[in-house]
Formats: structure tokens, sequence, C-alpha cells
């Protein structure tokens, strides 16, 4: 049994639309296509930060509804609003696009981030007044320049940004010719590192914790910072607990694609189980180029651009409390080199052997957490429901095994699946958007585990052709048992009890003597 516990989670949605448009990688492949319109025919289909606030799935994953609820919304969810949706909820928040430049702003210590000067200082007054930006944040938020300097910049291959169709400043290069520094990389990671402070942000005020108080910052998102030297040498863990106040920390980048947070959260567990670190925050941010990832599918069929939204996430491991959820480490699930990249092969590693090592059945977990991406999106794109696809999976090799009546497979599907949610990230929809929710129904008393998978698509980097997949259950406490040492001889500490007793005993007869 583990002796790390997951202590609290926090969940972020940036509404990024001009972000979207710029850096999303979708969108600059066809902006240049002279066969296809979408790039102008897009504009018009761009959701207002209200919109992306009230959208079902969003709220879903900033806490404010069950997953499990959102079976009772009617679909297509974009048509059916949230009433009175709000833009904060348990685990985080929804931040509109100006703010969020304001954020990066606050995150750029090179000064790549430039500002127009009369949006710096509206920004600046609208960025005071959030709850989680401090005085320290507000001092790193410099001074802006003149929209001619800005101008001036992009004729030299910065990347524009725009609120509200309004030239409000841009992301310049970091370095004239190496093009992991180039001003487009910037924006990527820059975004990356933003939406994360956030994250890790909400994450310390959820749990109660000091910034001080973290001792290692685990970074697994699906970017990549450094330069021609080493294009993928990190370090986005220390950066972001820089902006976020950690200063007791280090940290460092772990990469698996897909599978990348689900990795990091058992190392975690290692690192506190073994007594080397006391609080580990695993934290994310958002990936830029899969904004719109989806868009050309979503526009042809009169849809909005649902792909608007960076995620982002944090998850506080430490120390056994006895209270929260356990990280079994008894029972990890993991791909092998030699399993194979069929589906249930996949499935055999990832969910059942994990099971089978502790004894239980897949009747036994109240909820599987796979590909949790929102349906509404993928579906379009014919990819159809991921994570509908995934518990089937599951139920259908339980039915070989025996562990799973046929007639009970839908039944299975229904119970032991959580709708998909997440936006279309990457890394950001594998598993852990549930995490939060699970934790407080096991704290309430109404589950007892869940299973986290994550999946990854190695081959995308050309350099295997290799699946990867990997799970961990995370349950109840059964509490902190205390043991007495083998080697103490009880009788000693009986004898000297009654040695004790009969001393009381004895002062209590004189006391009540006349």
């Amino acid at each position: 049994m583990s002796g790390a516990v997951i202590s609290g989670a926090s969940y972020i949605l940036v509404h990024v639309p001009h972000i979207m448009m710029v850096a999303g990688t979708t969108q600059l492949l066809e902006k240049d296509n002279p066969r296809s319109d979408y790039y102008k025919r897009a504009f018009s289909h761009i959701r207002k930060y209200e919109d992306a606030v009230s959208y079902a799935p969003n709220q879903t994953y900033i806490g404010n509804i069950f997953p499990d609820d959102l079976k009772n919304i009617k679909r297509p969810w974009y048509q059916n609003s949230i009433p009175g949706a709000k833009r904060f909820g348990p685990y985080g928040e929804i931040m509109p696009e100006d703010e969020f430049f304001g954020l990066m702003a606050i995150s750029d210590v090179f000064d790549l981030v430039i500002l127009e000067k009369e949006f710096a200082e509206r920004i600046r007054e609208k960025l005071s007044k959030h709850p989680l930006i401090n005085e320290n944040d507000l001092k790193r938020l410099k001074a802006g320049q003149p929209k001619e300097v800005i101008e001036k910049y992009i004729e030299e291959g910065a990347v524009e940004l725009k609120a509200s169709g309004e030239l409000i400043g841009c992301v310049r290069k970091a370095h004239d010719r190496d093009e992991t520094l180039s001003s487009h990389v910037m924006v990527e990671n820059i975004s990356t590192k933003a939406s994360a402070v956030l994250a890790l942000k909400h994450l310390l005020k959820n749990t109660g914790t000091a910034p001080e108080e973290i001792d290692y910052i685990i970074e697994c998102s699906e970017e990549a910072c450094g330069d021609m030297n080493q294009r993928g040498g990190g370090n986005f863990a220390k950066a972001i607990g820089e902006i976020a106040g950690c200063l007791n920390a280090t940290g460092a980048d772990m990469r698996g694609f897909c599978a990348g947070p689900t990795h990091a959260l058992i190392a975690a567990t290692a690192l506190v189980n073994s007594g080397v670190y006391k609080k580990v925050a695993v934290v994310a941010g958002g990936a830029t180029a899969k904004l719109g990832m989806n868009g050309r599918d979503h526009v042809a069929k009169g849809m909005p651009l649902l792909e608007d939204v960076l995620g982002g996430f944090a998850v506080l491991v430490s120390e056994n409390d006895g209270i929260n959820p356990v990280i079994r480490l008894d029972s990890i699930g993991k791909h092998t080199i030699s399993a194979g990249a069929s589906p249930q092969a996949v499935m055999q590693y990832v969910v059942y052997n994990p099971l089978d090592a502790i004894g239980l059945k897949p009747t036994d977990v109240d909820k599987f957490a796979p590909e949790l991406q929102n349906p509404e999106i993928t579906e379009p794109a014919g990819a159809g429901d991921v994570p509908k696809a995934n518990y089937k999976m599951i139920a259908a090799i339980g039915v070989k095994r025996g562990d799973i009546k046929k007639e009970e497979m839908d039944s299975f599907v229904e119970k032991h699946g959580v709708p998909g949610f997440a936006p279309t990230q990457g890394h950001i929809p594998s598993g852990v958007p549930v995490i939060g929710h699970v934790r407080d129904k096991i704290l309430k008393g109404t589950m007892t585990r869940a299973m986290i998978i994550g999946k990854g698509s190695l081959f995308l980097a050309r350099m295997t052709n290799l699946f990867d997949g990997i799970s961990f259950i995370m349950e109840k406490n059964p509490g902190i048992k205390k043991e007495v040492p083998k080697d103490i001889d009880l009788t000693s500490y009986v004898a000297e009890a009654f040695r004790e007793f009969a001393e009381y005993l004895e002062k209590r007869g004189k006391a009540d003597a006349p």
C-alpha cells in the first residue's frame, strides 16, 4: 500500500480564440493553402467568451458539474448552454483571453511578450481584482510600449496579439536564427507556462498549501522548451514554480505524449512514498498547437470552433494523512515493449493485469478514466466517442474472462464509465481530469476507487512504432494503523500499567481517608 495521497487537484481553462487562429497547427496549415477557404470561414465560427463559460463540458472540467450529470443535458451541448454558468468552480476557472495576455506577460522573464501601453494599464487594473494575482505578480507586469513599436516588432517576425480585433501586443522571437526560439515557439511555450502557473496557483489555494511548502514540481505537458543545442532540455517545472512563488522547490519535466501525466503522478507518488519529498506538485499547461485541431470538420458541419480553450491542471501528492485517497503502488498497469499494439493487448496490460495483481474484478472499480475527450469534438471528425470505445473494450475483455456477463456489458459501460468532457489537448484528457471529482466522492464516502489510465502515441515522434499505456488505482484511504514494534516485550508494559494503577488507588485511598 502506498504511503502517499492525493491531497487536492485544480483544473483551469483559458478561452483563447486569437491564439487559436495564430498558433493552432490546423489554422496555420490552412491559412496559406490557396485551395482552402477554411481559414476565412473559421472567423465566423469563433465562440464568445460567455459561450465558452456556459458550455457544459467546460463547467464539468472546473468542477461545477459532475461528469455523470452530462448524460442529463441535451446534446449538442453547444446549443444547450448552462444557465447562470460561473467563471470559477471548485477546482479552478475559465479565464478570458485578455487577462491571459497579462498573465503571459507576468510569466515572461525575457521581455518577449510586449503589450500595448494603454492595454497594459487596463489589464493591470483588471488582474489586480483577480483573487490569485498578488502584488509580486503585478510587479512583473511591465509598462507597455506604443503601438508603433509593436507594429515594428511584427514586421520583424513577432506574432501579433489581438483582443476584440484590436492589436494589443506581440510575442517576439528570442533569437534571430534559432528556430526553437522563434516567435511562434515562444507563443507555444509561454502559453504553456502561463496556463500551468494559473493551475498551480489554484492548486495551492484549493489545498491551503503555502507555495514554500512544495518540495518538487513535475511538469508533464506535451511541449518542450530549449534552444537549438537541446531542443527539449527544459525546464518548465522550475520556470512555473518561480512565478508561483514555490521558492523551496526544485523540479523537472516528464514527457510521454498523452500518457505523460499518469507517468508523472506515479513518479510523484514514488518520490513521496520513499521519503525523498513530502509534497510534490504535478502540473501541466495547455498546448496551443492543438487549438482548433478538428476545426475543418466543425466548420464544415456548421458548428462553432469548440477547441478554443487551453487546458491546464495540477495535482498535489503528499505524505499519507490517513484521510485523502491513496495511489496504490502495488497495482500499476504498464504497457510493456513486448505487449503489442492491439487494443485488446493494451487493455489487458493496463487494466486487467493490475487488477489481477491485487485480486480485484473490473466491477470492483467504481470508475475507469481513460481518454476523456469530449465526444462533441471528436465525433464530427470521424473519431467517434473515444471514452465509450475504451469502456466497451474493457467490458468485452471482462466478458471473455468471465468477469462480466454478456448481457451486462451495456450496464457496465453506463455505470463504470465516465462521459468525455475534456478539451482535446493531448495530455489533458488522458485520465487526469476526473481525479478531482473522484477524490471528492471518495472523501464523501460515495465512491471507493477509480482507475486512471494514460495512453500515448509514441509513434508520432518517428522514433518508434510503439504505443504506450500506464495506469494506477486511487482509492479510499484505509487509515493509518499504529503498530507496536515486534521486538518490544509486552509483559513489561502490562506490569508498568498495573503498578501505576496500584499507585493511583493508594493515593485515592489516602485522599478519601477522614
